[in-house]
């Protein structure tokens, strides 16, 4: 993606961080589970937007510590999570000592990174034998009626936001696992439209171009066959985590 346009896309977050909280999905237990090995006291959550991942790692126990950039998913982090330390930084200057962390993850940002420099200043902060994980919540859309949302979303988004999903973490790391979790978050249909303006690419078009969006989305959560009538949408999701150790 142009460096411009990507600073403009992560951005906006900070102007949708309240439906950011609101209609997003969390992590399920089995990913998490993945992201805090045996002997794990200090975790960085790397990112950590408005706390998704973060308040599941404070609850297993973990003494977590967040770095995120934007000023309103931070608000949000800091009204929901009062007790943990939370730090304005980026992945590319984290702002935390040499060697002070047993884990950092990474949830639903690492494509945003300068993936060179923020894989060295993770490896910094992490302690030999420490553990990186990296997470990304995608919708099944194998599923008919998930696929043709997916597909006004990705119309909307175009291929200069496409991504790449399997991070490259150089010679600081083990080889990079990769382990996909199933689950389904549940929304209700208005919900469900909601979520579709969460994404970077509907919160900047203009005014105009994202209401169509979201018509077109309330269109089809309305009237598909699969979902017409419904209160609660199972939305089916594969959760994948992608782990490596520092050296």
């Amino acid at each position: 993606m142009d460096p411009d346009l990507q600073a403009a896309h992560a951005a906006s977050f900070t102007h949708g961080a309240d439906e950011y909280a609101a209609v997003r999905p969390g992590y399920p237990g089995a990913a998490v589970d993945l992201l805090l090995p045996d002997g794990s006291q200090d975790v960085l959550d790397l990112a950590a937007g408005t706390g998704k991942l973060t308040a599941s790692l404070v609850a297993r126990g973990a003494r977590v510590v967040a770095v995120e950039p934007a000023d309103g998913m931070r608000a949000q982090l800091t009204a929901a999570l009062p007790d943990v330390e939370v730090h304005a930084g980026t992945a590319e200057a984290i702002p935390l000592p040499d060697a002070s962390v047993d884990v950092v993850t990474v949830a639903q940002a690492w494509h945003w990174f300068d993936e060179p420099v923020a894989s060295a200043e993770v490896a910094r902060v992490l302690r030999p034998g420490g553990l990186v994980g990296i997470v990304w919540n995608d919708r099944d859309e194998d599923v008919p009626w998930v696929g043709a949302y997916g597909a006004l979303l990705h119309d909307a988004a175009g291929p200069q936001l496409a991504r790449g999903t399997h991070p490259e973490l150089g010679e600081a790391f083990t080889d990079v696992l990769r382990t996909d979790v199933r689950w389904d978050h549940v929304l209700t249909p208005d919900e469900l439209v909601r979520l579709a303006g969460t994404r970077s690419y509907a919160i900047v078009l203009p005014p105009d171009e994202r209401a169509a969006l979201l018509d077109r989305v309330r269109t089809l959560v309305t009237t598909h066959p699969d979902l017409a009538g419904l209160t609660a949408i199972r939305v089916p999701y594969v959760t994948r985590v992608y782990t490596a150790r520092r050296r």
